[in-house]
This record gives structure tokens, sequence and C-alpha cells, in this order.
């Protein structure tokens, strides 16, 4: 019971830490596009980086901050249906959409995976100006994905209790 106690602090632990690194991102992305707009207007040269820093920043964005989201049930909800809903009615539904969306998630975990390794092997880059290797770009795709299906089963096992109860 320890051991499970512990690994359930450490995982929410990791996913607050990448919920507060999203944040740190989006500050990121808001500064360099500052930066890029000044540069544009008053010194009238553009900085060439900027579009594809913050095309990656937006991807590692999505894929740090919606587990620490789905944590705390800030996801959209079609709330209109579910309040309609009994309590328990309501849990089975949760432990369905869960069930259906880690499913879902490690799918793409295969996928993604795949995608990653087979960028490493080949050697691929972004043909833009940073010619930045693909899978440091891919690579917070089966991460996130892997954390958003632990959650997901999580989010399940959570509703199951309740049911049962």
């Amino acid at each position: 019971m320890r051991l499970r106690n512990k690994t359930v602090r450490i995982f929410d632990r990791v996913i607050s830490l990448s919920a507060v690194l999203a944040g740190a991102l989006i500050i990121f992305m808001l500064s360099a596009v500052l930066y890029e707009v000044v540069c544009r207007k008053l010194l009238g040269w553009a900085v060439l980086w900027t579009y594809e820093i913050v095309e990656a920043t937006m991807l590692f964005i999505t894929f740090l901050a919606t587990t620490w989201l789905l944590k705390e049930e800030g996801h959209v909800k079609i709330d209109l249906v579910l309040m309609r809903l009994k309590p328990k009615n309501q849990a089975v539904a949760n432990v369905i959409t869960s069930i259906i969306c880690a499913i879902a998630f490690l799918i793409i975990i295969v996928f993604s995976i795949r995608a990653t390794l087979e960028s490493v092997q080949l050697g691929y880059f972004t043909p833009t100006e940073l010619e930045i290797p693909q899978h440091f770009i891919l690579f917070i795709i089966p991460v996130g994905s892997l954390l958003l299906f632990i959650q997901f089963l999580r989010r399940a096992y959570r509703n199951l209790r309740s049911i049962t109860k």
C-alpha cells in the first residue's frame, strides 16, 4: 500500500511539474512573439526562428498541460447531458469514456513511438531555419500520451470505485 501511495504522489508531482513547465513555455512563447513583433516593426528585420519555435512550443504545451487538466476535471464535457443523469450513471459514463480514451492514447503511444524511432533512425530534421532533428519535437507525443493514458486509467478506476460503493 505504501508503494502505491508513493507512486501516486510521484505521478501527481510529475503532472504538476509538467503543468508548470507548460506555463513557463507559454510565457516563453509569448515573449518570443513579442520579440518578433518588436524586431519587425521597430527595427525592420525579421526573426526567422520565431514561427518554428512557437509551433513546436504549442505542441509541447498541449502534451504537458492536458494530463494536469484531466486530473483537475477541467476538460470540456457535455454537462447538459451528464447533469441529468444520476450520480451512479454519471460515474458509469465517466468509466466508459475514460476507458475509450485510454485505449485511444495507447494506440497513439504505439504509433508515436514508432514515428519517433523512425525519425531517429533516418535522421529526419525540420526543413526550416533551425533544422531541428524531428525526434526532438516528436518525443513529447508518446511521453504526454503515456501520462494521459495513466490518468485516464486512474479516472476510470476512481469512478468505478464510486459505482461499487
